[in-house]
């Protein structure tokens, strides 16, 4: 079986940072419960004129342009970040591709939200898996959701966390019988219950409720939680353990235990939930990377984390690195990579 690298990361943040002060005053929340509670120092928002296309390129750019490598060389881009795109019925990942120069890649697209990293990581290791002649996939991910936040909504309350920015990722293949490049991916797993589908939505634009000058009136436009108390009832009991349960597939599957697990890149949610997801999986909280100046970037945080952690210094050759998310849905996935 061929072996498949995460050879490279790069990251893309827009100029605006919102503090949480910043944050508090437009919310009405209280600054020391959003960096206390929500854990959120401040988040980074698009310019009105930047879309998710320009920030997975500029992330993509900065990969390519760190890493020497000629766009025309690639056989795949990916598009993997937020399903809030410049256009609706539109793929990001063609026009992606073409700004970046990479005329003989084809183009995928892989319509996930929150659970986007490892979703991403799986798809693409199984894709250079299975196709001998492909020997590099760029994927890159965007997120500017921080523009489908009505502050005003209290019933969306837990997504004010929301904030913008992309990341892009090289995987590149390797024949088995060839040494080991390094930062090879492993056992990736998911799970899924699709009894949440409807407990995040926005809620007109689809074919249900087209949009009208009434929705747009109404603010139907914007995420909401339509039953917020129901959702909160029936996911509390659950989540924890599938945020385990799809970290145990994913490090059985790469012949390793939860115990050898030395870093954690997860989501950015609230810091006690944080705080519980580490204490069970037993990673210690110094083993993780906490994105509070970032906020939640829907798919885009735990390939971003890896990427920080790798700048800086936190990650060492041979570490077992867990790539964990969950996904509105609701979908939990992870995936690992030894580096």
């Amino acid at each position: 079986m061929r072996r498949v690298s995460l050879a490279a990361t790069a990251t893309y943040l827009p100029t605006h940072w919102m503090s949480a002060a910043e944050l508090a005053a437009v919310t009405e929340i209280d600054e020391r419960v959003l960096v206390d509670r929500f854990g959120l120092r401040g988040k980074h928002i698009a310019a009105p004129d930047e879309h998710v296309s320009d920030m997975a390129v500029s992330a993509g750019r900065a990969l390519l342009d760190e890493q020497g490598l000629d766009p025309a060389d690639l056989d795949v881009v990916a598009y993997f970040g937020s399903t809030f795109k410049d256009y609706q019925v539109w793929q990001a990942a063609p026009h992606i591709a073409h700004r970046l120069g990479a005329r003989n890649a084809f183009a995928l697209e892989l319509d996930y939200v929150s659970c986007g990293s490892p979703v991403a990581i799986r798809v693409v290791r199984d894709l250079l898996r299975a196709e001998p002649e492909l020997r590099s996939v760029l994927a890159v991910g965007a997120c500017r959701e921080s523009y489908l936040l009505d502050y005003t909504n209290t019933r969306s309350r837990f997504m004010f966390n929301f904030g913008d920015g992309a990341v892009a990722a090289l995987f590149t293949a390797s024949d088995a019988a060839a040494a080991p490049a390094g930062h090879e991916v492993l056992g990736a797993h998911m799970l899924t219950d699709g009894s949440f589908s409807h407990d995040v939505l926005v809620p007109a634009g689809g074919s249900v409720e087209p949009a009208t000058c009434a929705t747009v009136t109404a603010r139907r436009h914007y995420l909401d939680v339509p039953d917020p108390t129901s959702m909160k009832q029936r996911l509390d009991p659950v989540s924890l353990d599938n945020f385990v349960a799809a970290a145990q597939g994913a490090v059985e599957r790469s012949g390793a235990t939860l115990a050898d697990v030395d870093l954690l890149c997860g989501i950015h949610m609230k810091r006690s939930m944080h705080d519980a997801v580490c204490a069970a999986l037993g990673v210690p909280t110094e083993r993780s990377i906490y994105l509070d100046d970032t906020g939640h970037m829907s798919g885009v945080d735990p390939l971003f984390a890896l990427d920080r952690a790798a700048r800086s210094g936190r990650v060492a050759a041979g570490d077992l690195v867990l790539l964990l998310a969950a996904g509105t849905g609701y979908t939990w996935a992870a995936a690992c990579v030894r580096w």
